[in-house]
């Protein structure tokens, strides 16, 4: 089995050599190779994913990704930009379920912008659909007759395209708690009207699973009125873009929550993926030894589970991830003084 690993920017690498002492520490006989992704390859090879990236993404087993984001290439091109890196993986790799979970870790209800019995109750998956919608659509800027600058993004979604992640959605509810929120805007846009039939439809095939639906301002509300209502929730790229990083917070810290991007492709024992924690490259932090690693390891769990069939290990990493949070190690983002290496000396201390 081999893992492709990008470690990115930023804080990326520290990350991702965190992760890395976790898998060794597994021996599991799992190869890794390493190759530049987003502004370090740019800087690099001139293209934040190069072919020879993107070829040893396609032939691995699974893809462990760090972050990606470098101010000093903010004013490149747009297509040059670190962050296509993740979008032209994605879209080159088939990967369009993008799976959230948002749990809240024993001992941390304190550290929650909720209140701490409304926090408790915290254990939800967000399942977000990500190869289409307005990143994907044309979009450009253009002068109109008068004069005025006007920007555009086109918004639209194929049947097909919803039947997909739907499936996704409520196989993951069958293997919970049996219950689907679809998350859409069915009120005013006629992409969310699609996207709400067609959801309705494939529910069909589930019987087993309670389906309901919500618009994503509402949603938004419950998500720190009553998080405690979700089990799965099912939404589009850009709803569940925003809606994931709300739920980080209602756990306590964006550094907790790890994610998969999966195709239909599937591996020896598994699902063919990328997965990567849903922070970012933060790169006021980068070499100090203050990032928290924990999304990082928790991804690689993810990656052990889903892409590689090690459900044992993979559970072994997300006790060890909780133990060390129980015994008090904590970084900076959660109030703690822990540093990055600090935090996985602990973890795997409690392997």
């Amino acid at each position: 089995m081999m893992i492709a690993c990008l470690p990115g920017d930023g804080i990326g690498p520290e990350i991702m050599a965190e992760a890395l002492r976790v898998l060794a520490a597994l021996d599991l006989g799992i190869e890794t190779a390493i190759a530049d992704v987003g502004g370090a390859a740019y800087k690099a090879h001139g293209h934040p994913l190069p072919p020879e990236t993107l070829e040893l993404a396609r032939t691995s087993d699974a893809v462990l990704f760090g972050a990606v984001g470098d101010p000093e290439c903010d004013n490149l091109e747009r297509h040059l930009r670190p962050e296509q890196a993740i979008l032209g993986l994605r879209s080159a790799l088939g990967l369009f379920a993008n799976l959230r979970p948002a749990t809240m870790f024993k001992g941390l209800e304190d550290m929650s912008a909720l209140k701490p019995e409304v926090a408790s109750a915290i254990d939800l998956l967000i399942v977000r659909e990500l190869n289409g919608d307005v990143y994907f659509g044309e979009k450009a800027q253009r002068v109109l007759e008068d004069g005025r600058r006007q920007g555009y993004d086109f918004m639209s979604y194929a049947e097909d395209e919803v039947r997909r992640i739907a499936h996704v959605a409520f196989r993951a509810a069958q293997g919970r708690k049996g219950k689907l929120c679809s998350v859409d805007k069915a009120n005013v846009l006629e992409t969310s009207q699609l996207w709400r039939d067609v959801v309705i439809e494939v529910a069909a095939e589930y019987p087993d699973v309670e389906l309901s639906h919500m618009y994503v301002d509402n949603a938004a509300m419950q998500l720190v009125r009553n998080p405690g209502q979700f089990d799965v929730v099912v939404t589009g790229n850009l709803f569940g873009d925003i809606l994931s990083d709300q739920a980080s917070m209602c756990v306590g810290s964006i550094g907790l929550l790890a994610s998969a991007a999966l195709g239909e492709r599937q591996t020896a024992s598994g699902t063919f993926g990328l997965y990567e924690p849903i922070h970012g490259s933060a790169p006021d932090i980068a070499g100090q030894d203050k990032a928290n690693p924990m999304a990082m390891i928790l991804s690689l769990a993810m990656l052990l589970r889903h892409s590689l069939g090690l459900e044992e290990a993979a559970v072994r990493v997300e006790k060890a991830v909780s133990q060390a949070l129980a015994d008090g190690i904590t970084g900076a983002d959660l109030g703690g003084s822990a540093g990055t290496t600090e935090v996985g000396d602990a973890v795997l201390a409690r392997l």
